[in-house]
């Protein structure tokens, strides 16, 4: 599988020819030869976009809502590709390529809705027979950095509000996904969006400062959304802040589940087990730590960890885990995994993996601060089982982490769980429902080391646009 960049509406190779080479986390083989840009292709990248923008910012809602409509069917018409690329990329089960490309499509249809939204606010002004307004505009080019673990969504929400919004866009790939990311931008070529509005690179890992630099740096280029860890992103703000350009980071997480005493037990087992292992557990919002009412904790632990021994696991058919990004992840795990018992912690279900970049659905008893699972966001399918004596003690446990996305509170007694959910420090709660969860419509972004910003819905149009005061006026009264 081969993959070029895509600037100005073709697909090209890098300026100096060279390629790098992606390997399947599962067999070690070339899974994908990609271009490797230099700083001098993201430049021409950046140029395309800012060439693209006039006439693309210039066009109604109607026009950029039609090209976006018709994107989302063309990437719907790219699953089995992306299936395949996701599959050989980065491991990823067929089930969850398939729900990347429907919430990827719905995330371009909502982005399409959102054209007639853009709005602004007639002002009243002290200035007799004046019309004051506040306007929002496109800023300009946008640059859209994701991630490769749930590349689909990911790739398309960093694109897909700027373009509704009048922005043009360059995509800097993940160096795990080229070519995943390159059929995004395939799909929008496809799907007729004039040439340069949606512009994508693919570099090596060891270019990819000096690439994303260079992006950030050129005077054309003047939002920047980010989702990824919470280590890059102090390095993209710390840029950013360089040039004085707004930057939107959606950064790492250590989400906690409370199930409270008189939480449906059964229910939040399942929600657990789906918020923790969902991807391998390789999902921002993943439920890294229950908190669990010391009333109900033996029988969540017990169930469990029946549900989770009978996970199918392997590296190929319908499994509920499968692989990892690669094998050095599944080791990480695993030395979590070490750690928390030689401090006593107590594994009730999984362990080690069954192949190198493959480890079993694990459920660690007893979890307490000093180990590393404890502070550490794990990004793989481990989760910690913590036992609490009162809301008070489970509020300042789900609070102890540096990061804020999302979290849970599992109660049937609603109004007393929502007063938990309002104490929670997380840009994200959730009441009875798992920590992972995604709308394209909703308000999703994080506080603390989990970054700043929104995506999604009305609360993106702040991101991507400017606010201007525009004013129009019939006399003035000068005082000389």
């Amino acid at each position: 599988m081969e993959a070029q960049l895509i600037i100005g509406g073709t697909a090209i190779a890098p300026s100096n020819g060279a390629t790098y080479d992606r390997l399947d986390p599962v067999t070690g083989a070339v899974a994908t030869r990609a271009a490797a840009a230099t700083d001098q292709d993201a430049r021409a990248a950046a140029d395309a976009a800012a060439t693209a923008f006039p006439e693309w910012s210039a066009f109604g809602p109607g026009k950029r809502r039609t090209v976006l409509l018709a994107a989302a069917d063309a990437l719907a018409g790219k699953a089995d590709a992306f299936v395949e690329a996701m599959r050989n990329e980065v491991g990823a089960t067929e089930m969850w390529a398939r729900f990347n490309v429907a919430l990827g499509a719905s995330i371009l249809r909502e982005a399409a809705s959102m054209t007639t939204q853009i709005g602004g606010e007639v002002i009243p002004s002290d200035k007799p027979g004046a019309l004051m307004m506040g306007v929002r505009q496109p800023a300009g080019v946008v640059l859209g950095i994701a991630p490769w673990n749930a590349p689909v969504i990911l790739g398309v929400r960093a694109i897909a509000m700027p373009l509704a919004c009048g922005n043009t866009v360059v995509l800097k790939a993940s160096e795990a996904c080229p070519k995943t990311h390159l059929l995004i931008a395939e799909a929008l070529v496809e799907a007729g969006i004039p040439a340069g509005v949606v512009n994508a690179v693919t570099n090596r890992p060891e270019d990819a400062s000096a690439v994303v630099n260079a992006l950030i740096d050129h005077p054309a280029v003047r939002r920047v959304n980010f989702t990824g860890s919470t280590k890059v992103g102090r390095l993209i703000a710390e840029a950013c802040a360089r040039q004085l350009k707004p930057c939107l980071l959606e950064l790492g997480g250590k989400a906690p589940l409370i199930v409270l005493d008189d939480a449906d037990v059964d229910a939040a087992v399942d929600a657990a087990a789906f918020g923790a292992f969902m991807n391998q557990g390789q999902i921002c919002m993943a439920t890294e730590r229950i908190i669990v009412d010391e009333k109900v904790a033996d029988a969540f632990v017990a169930k469990l960890a029946a549900k989770c021994a009978a996970f199918p696991t392997g590296t190929s058919g319908p499994v509920v885990i499968g692989s990892m990004v690669d094998a050095s992840a599944a080791a990480r795990i695993e030395g979590l995994v070490q750690d928390a018992m030689e401090q006593g912690g107590i594994i009730a279900a999984g362990g080690s993996g069954p192949s190198p970049s493959v480890h079993a659905a694990t459920v660690v008893d007893g979890l307490t601060p000093s180990m590393r699972l404890y502070k550490e966001e794990s990004f793989g399918p481990v989760v910690g089982v913590i036992r609490v004596k009162s809301i008070d003690e489970a509020v300042q446990i789900a609070n102890d982490t540096d990061y804020g996305l999302s979290s849970a509170v599992f109660g049937r007694d609603v109004t007393r769980a929502m007063a938990v959910a309002k104490r929670i420090q997380s840009g994200i709660c959730h009441i009875n429902g798992p920590t992972v969860q995604d709308e394209p419509q909703m308000p999703f972004g994080g506080v603390k080391d989990s970054g700043f910003g929104r995506f999604g819905g009305k609360a993106a149009i702040n991101e991507f646009t400017d606010l201007r005061w525009i004013s129009i006026e019939n006399e003035q009264h000068y005082p000389f």
